[in-house]
């Protein structure tokens, strides 16, 4: 369906009241509104009406097969859309003590009355509690859980600006709220439990935010292979299809500077870490076009706030082919190597 598609700002007090106001009002109407989130901003329907869910496939282009995240406007509401088996029970409620709000979401098996078209049709759900301020208000006012996968068409880059929102989903949704960028930049870290002989162990299903070291106070932490992850089948949790996260123009990750062979006549840009001659990929080619994630320094969390915006500032540029520097995987590191990996052409 068509819409008007208007935007929301929050610089005052008062135009977050209504603008709250506005997108409680569409989510109890079962609409769809696209909202600010710490990680990226996403697109909202109210979780138990499995009409409202419906609309953001129809928006995204989504294939049903894929699952949604379940947000909720409090923490202690998570045991009325989960089931928390005893065996974990103790860290789970660390987790959520120490994680909630924030970019953790939790994987655990569904409640009868989480419809089947947010999990789809999985026996587990995706459960988390945003940090963003704006959200916030917007899913405590609302008081019931919220289906909000990333507000931009299915496989594309992750919008972190209401101006991507628009950009992406312009004339698909009636309302996008403006917070402002998002702190985080990339998807929230996804994780199932396991019971251990000593300690839990945390399978990372999809890498985030949160680092190993945040994450194995807790328990073990385990990687899943990015080769896990078949197309079109249903993955465990959102983001895990082979092909995701992708800019319109193809994108190589390159892990060698040695193996890049441009071709004459191609423009070419780069997207480069910290854009340093050291790693050996400003000097191979005379670039169209650089844009660098963390300049000089490498930090890894400046990387992850800027990936997705200059992933899609060079996606607009017109050019042939766009290559990517590795980042170290550590950290932040994992997560935007798995975002690569999965939006490159090969």
């Amino acid at each position: 369906m068509a819409h008007v598609t208007e935007i929301a700002r929050t610089d005052s007090e008062a135009e977050t009241k209504e603008a709250v106001a506005r997108a409680v009002a569409l989510l109890e109407a079962g609409g769809i509104v696209a909202v600010p989130t710490e990680t990226v901003y996403g697109l909202a329907a109210d979780a138990m009406n499995p009409e409202a869910v419906a609309r953001i496939f129809e928006a995204k282009d989504r294939p049903l097969f894929d699952p949604l995240i379940v947000h909720l406007p409090r923490k202690y509401l998570l045991h009325e859309v989960a089931e928390v088996p005893e065996d974990i029970a103790k860290v789970v409620a660390q987790l959520t003590e120490t994680f909630w709000p924030g970019p953790l979401t939790l994987l655990l098996p569904k409640k009868p009355c989480i419809p089947d078209i947010v999990t789809a049709g999985l026996p587990t759900v995706a459960v988390r509690v945003g940090a963003h301020p704006v959200f916030g208000r917007i899913a405590k006012a609302f008081g019931r859980p919220i289906a909000a996968p990333s507000a931009n068409l299915f496989g594309r880059i992750s919008p972190t600006s209401a101006a991507a929102v628009f950009q992406e989903l312009e004339g698909r949704v009636p309302l996008i709220i403006d917070g402002g960028a998002c702190s985080r930049g990339l998807e929230s870290t996804i994780i199932r439990i396991e019971p251990g002989e000593k300690k839990p162990i945390f399978h990372v299903v999809r890498a985030g935010p949160l680092s190993d070291d945040e994450l194995k106070n807790f328990g073990k932490v385990r990687y899943q292979k990015h080769n896990d992850s078949v197309e079109n089948q249903s993955p465990e949790a959102p983001g895990l299809l082979a092909s995701h996260y992708a800019p319109r123009t193809p994108l190589r990750l390159i892990e060698e500077p040695g193996s890049f062979r441009p071709e004459p006549g191609k423009r070419y840009g780069l997207l480069s870490y910290r854009g340093s001659p050291e790693d050996g990929f400003i000097g191979r080619n005379d670039w169209a076009e650089v844009r660098i994630l963390s300049p000089g320094s490498g930090k890894m969390p400046e990387a992850g706030v800027r990936f997705f915006f200059i992933l899609r500032e060079l996606d607009a540029l017109g050019l042939d082919e766009i290559i990517a520097e590795p980042v170290p995987e550590r950290a932040m590191g994992r997560a935007i190597m798995d975002r690569l990996r999965r939006a490159s052409v090969g």
